[in-house]
Formats: C-alpha cells, sequence, structure tokens
C-alpha cells in the first residue's frame, strides 16, 4: 500500500506530499488542482510502461507543465506587501515524482538536456532515479540509484555494483533494468506500479463501445474504454462475486437485475426492470444507468489491481445514485487501495462516512496546490535525493 505520494514542479504542484491511507477522497474547488494528482499518478505509472517523455509530450511538452511561478514566495508578497516577482533561480529545472509504501520508495528527477544540435533537444531527460527501503529516502536506506546513464545497486555487503552505464535519457530503469537475479527491486517495484489500475470517464455515447455486442472471453479487468463490459460482468458472475453484482445493481436500481446474453460468441447485457415486459439492452440505457454498470464491472474486479485511480467517477450520475456509488467504491477498498478524485458534494459525504476514508481537501495560495488546513512543516516526512 502507498504511504505518501510526492511531487514537485508539475503544474501547480510546486512541492506537495500527500499522505495515503486505504480509501483516499481527493477533494477541492475547480482549479484547485486534483486533475494534477490524477496526471502525476499516471506519469509514475508511464515509468513501469516503458516511458514518461511520450506522456508529458502529449500534455504539451516539458515547460509547459513545469510550476509557473518562483521558486519561493517572500513574507511580504504573502502578506500583500508586494507583487509576485520572479527570483534568481538556485535549483536546477526539474520535475519530481515519487512515492513510498509499505516496502519500498521511488522517486524519479526530469530535467534539460545538455544543449545539442538534435532535433529531440526540447525532449527532458532522466536525471536520477532512486529505490529505496522504508518510507523515506536516506542514503543509508537506498537499493537501486541511476544517475544519468549509470544505474547502481548495493549488493548484500553493503558495496555498490554498477549494472549499466549506458542506460539512454529517456528510458526509465523501470523498463530497462527489471531482472529477478541482478535488479529484484526493480521488478518488484514494476510489477507492483504495472498493476495500478485507472479509469476516467467512460464513454457513454451512442456509438460507445459498451453500448455494442462484443467478443467475449474471460475478462477479470474491464478495460479503460468498458468495450468488455459484457464479459467482465459474466467473468464477474462465473469467477467473481455475483452476489456482490446482484447486491450492487439492486442498490442502485430498486427491483431491477443484470443479466448476460451470449450470441455467437458476442457478449451482451441485459437489465431487468420490475414493470417492463422485457429487458433492456446497453444500446437502450441511459447515460447514467450505463456508466453505473460499468462502474460495478471495474469495482467488483475478481483481480484486485495494487491501486485503484477514479478520476470524476460521478460524470454523468444522477445524484440519487452517489450514495450507492460510494457504497460500491468502500466495498472494492476492502480488496485494494483507492483513490478518487472528485467534485461532488454528495459522494464525497458518502465516502466520509466509512470508517476508514481518508479526505484531501485541496486548495490553491498564489497559483500552488496545497492541501486545505494542513501546514508545510504537517506534511508527512519527504526527502528528495539531489543530483
Amino acid at each position: 500500500m502507498l504511504t505518501t505520494l510526492a511531487v514537485a514542479n508539475y503544474r501547480s504542484l510546486r512541492d506537495l506530499a500527500i499522505p495515503l491511507q486505504r480509501l483516499n477522497v481527493i477533494t477541492g474547488p475547480n482549479g484547485s488542482g486534483k486533475s494534477s494528482v490524477y496526471r502525476a499518478l499516471r506519469l509514475l505509472a508511464e515509468t513501469a510502461q516503458g516511458g514518461i517523455i511520450a506522456p508529458l509530450a502529449r500534455e504539451g511538452g516539458f515547460q509547459s507543465t513545469l510550476w509557473a511561478g518562483p521558486e519561493s514566495f517572500s513574507r511580504a508578497v504573502k502578506n500583500g506587501e508586494r507583487p509576485v516577482q520572479g527570483t534568481m533561480r538556485t535549483d536546477p529545472v526539474n520535475l519530481k515524482l515519487g512515492f513510498a509504501g509499505d516496502e519500498f520508495g521511488y522517486s524519479i528527477e526530469l530535467g534539460l538536456p545538455i544543449p545539442s544540435n538534435s532535433v529531440f533537444s526540447m525532449d527532458p531527460v532522466i536525471k536520477r532515479e532512486c529505490i529505496w527501503n522504508g518510507p523515506v529516502w536516506r542514503p543509508a536506506s537506498l537499493l537501486v540509484d541511476r544517475r544519468g546513464a549509470v544505474v547502481s545497486i548495493r549488493g548484500d555487503d553493503g558495496t555498490w555494483h554498477a549494472v549499466t552505464s549506458h542506460l539512454q535519457g529517456f528510458d526509465s530503469m523501470m523498463a530497462r533494468l527489471a531482472d529477478p537475479r541482478n535488479t529484484p527491486e526493480v521488478l518488484l517495484l514494476r510489477e507492483q506500479i504495472r498493476s495500478w489500475r485507472f479509469y476516467d470517464h467512460f464513454r457513454t455515447d451512442g456509438e460507445a463501445p459498451a453500448r455494442l455486442p462484443q467478443i467475449g472471453t474471460y475478462t477479470p479487468v474491464l478495460s479503460d474504454d468498458g468495450a468488455d463490459m459484457a464479459a467482465a460482468l459474466q467473468t464477474i458472475r462465473e469467477i467473481g462475486d455475483p452476489a456482490a453484482l446482484d447486491a450492487a445493481v439492486e442498490d442502485a436500481f430498486p427491483g431491477s437485475r443484470l443479466s448476460v446474453q451470449a450470441r455467437d460468441g458476442r457478449f451482451e447485457i441485459a437489465m431487468h426492470q420490475h414493470g417492463l415486459l422485457r429487458p433492456l439492452k446497453a444500446a437502450e440505457l441511459s447515460d447514467g444507468t450505463l456508466r453505473y454498470v460499468l462502474w460495478i464491472a471495474a469495482l467488483l474486479t475478481p483481480r484486485p489491481p495494487q491501486l485503484l485511480v477514479l478520476n470524476e467517477p460521478e460524470t454523468s450520475l444522477h445524484p440519487d445514485l452517489l450514495p450507492a456509488l460510494g457504497r460500491l467504491i468502500a466495498r472494492a477498498s476492502q480488496q485494494t487501495q483507492v483513490l478518487v478524485v472528485s467534485h461532488a458534494t454528495r459522494l464525497v459525504a458518502a465516502l466520509e462516512q466509512e470508517t476508514d476514508s481518508h479526505s484531501i481537501m485541496l486548495e490553491k495560495e498564489f497559483g500552488e496546490t496545497r492541501m486545505e488546513g494542513v501546514g508545510r512543516l504537517e506534511m508527512p516526512s519527504w526527502h528528495w535525493p539531489k543530483r
């Protein structure tokens, strides 16, 4: 389980360390930085999937994702006595992401490349990556250390050994050096990160894949676009928790039940509702009903991930469905760590009723995202490895 998420110099997250528990709810007004926290987690996940540079490029490039304010604010600026002004930079330009968990911690720092004539000269490069044991980085707990192109590991006798000196600046060691014999810590952490699951705005328009019959196979994990929803629901019914599936439908739509019909290998759901002479197919369901069924398929997965991240799951749902969604999310948190990004007060209230819920309210001060009511000295202990 993750205990801390740390981000520095990414959009409005100038220097933020967020404590995490089993069920986490991140909320706050529009523009407070909720989406930036979600994106930062996705960028961390990309390190284990083969690259972090391309996702940054899709966000507009390295420079556009960096913190746009000064390195620090003077007391006069905070008191409103002087306007915000640029200052002489003391630290190198960088973007840093990291987390700490029950067993390992990890951080990655990206910076500007050495000036050259390459047409890729705008791409950032990875300056340092570290894996350590325990909740806080310190030299004595460091296990794997990457500086530029060189990656070294600490042996059982405490001595350091270089495993490569030719790692490309755009390659994370997580994707290139996961060898069970030479770098077992990298492999373990990579597989942990690869198990993270993100769901963000399922499509429910008329042409959405979830509305159409699809070829079905055993599907313990719902896809990002929800195309295999019917197969995922049938998988829950056969090898998962069918009672929980029926209870989730009944909770949201009293008197209703779901079935999956298979014809010629193509799967399609049918919603049986009290008072109707025939069940409704996915193509006939309202956007909100279909989206809720998608959440059932995602949250009742027979293969829970290490971390499940939900971005604004309330989208298109009627407010009356939000308490039921909250109970469904809370149930999922019994088997996996969950992080919910939401601004729906009714969903947040439903989740806060859970005994294990941990609410994180974000706000902005001088353009910087911070946790409401939490001073810098009250944030979780976190130290960034220096270059």
